[in-house]
Formats: structure tokens, sequence, C-alpha cells
């Protein structure tokens, strides 16, 4: 995590982070990052979180197994604007060891603004069927929960 991120006014400490710029095309005729650009955000954060935890796209076509959203949820606190740099932070919320792994989203602009909070869930799938299945035990393991989170978020 840099030293902006890692000073910026988290809830809790987050388990990653993701710095991304906000792009022209981001913005909206209320000149403000539009709504959906968030959502695209926390699957970019969810994805470069799972490939700092060593599952990248080639590790679940190892395994015929992957995850796939069930659910969204955001809440919009502020807008983020042209030029801003944006932190996306991620905690994985709750993992069955089964099916189910949950993760929350804090999104800050670098002076500390709390843009958005979100909340994704995820199911495990068997890639070659496109079928719900039990996720492989280092799965289980290697997406570990935050304790806190679930209570923070909530």
């Amino acid at each position: 995590m840099s030293d902006i991120a890692s000073n910026l006014p988290w809830l809790l400490t987050p388990q990653h982070v993701l710095t991304l710029n906000v792009r022209d095309a981001d913005i909206d005729d209320f000149n403000h990052v539009n709504n959906v650009v968030y959502l695209g955000w926390m699957a970019r954060a969810a994805w470069d979180h799972s490939k700092a935890l060593g599952f990248d796209f080639a590790a679940y076509r190892a395994r015929d197994c992957g995850f796939v959203v069930t659910r969204h949820e955001i809440d919009y606190k502020a807008a983020a604007l042209a030029g801003e740099t944006v932190y996306i932070a991620t905690w994985i919320s709750m993992n069955d060891g089964r099916l189910r792994l949950r993760r929350r989203f804090q999104m800050l602009a670098a002076n500390g603004r709390e843009l958005a909070r979100g909340m994704s869930d995820f199911a495990a799938m068997k890639i070659s069927s496109g079928r719900a299945m039990r996720m492989p035990a280092d799965y289980a393991t290697g997406y570990p929960v935050d304790t806190a989170a679930e209570a923070v978020f909530s």
C-alpha cells in the first residue's frame, strides 16, 4: 500500500487497495464520475486483490472454478471529480468455505473524502459448466476473512 493510501481515514486497515485516476470518460453530464463507474472500480479492485492472493484466471482455469457476482450494493457519499486520484480498498468480509464469498469496499479521494462504500456477493462457479460448485479448499483458506469488516460496514 502506498504511503498516501496508508494514511487515509479507512474504516479499518484494508486488506488491499487499488489506486486509480479518474479518466475523462468517467465524467458524465453532471461533471462528476458517473455512478456505474464505481461498480467497475469495485470489480477491478476485487480482481486486483484476487490476483495479489495468487488467484488469477490461470489459477481459476486450473481448478475449473471461479467466482461470479450474485449481488452488488453501492452507497454513494460524495462525487469523484475529473483529475482526482481514487483509492479503492477491499476486504473479504465473509467466506463460507463452500459456495459464497462477500467483499466490502470503501472508496476515498486522495484528500480523504469518502466517495462511496460498496458490497459484492460472489458464488463459486464451475467454469466448464457455468454451474454453482463447492469452492476448492485453497479458496476457502486463500481468500482470508477480515472478521471485523462485516460489522464495520453493516
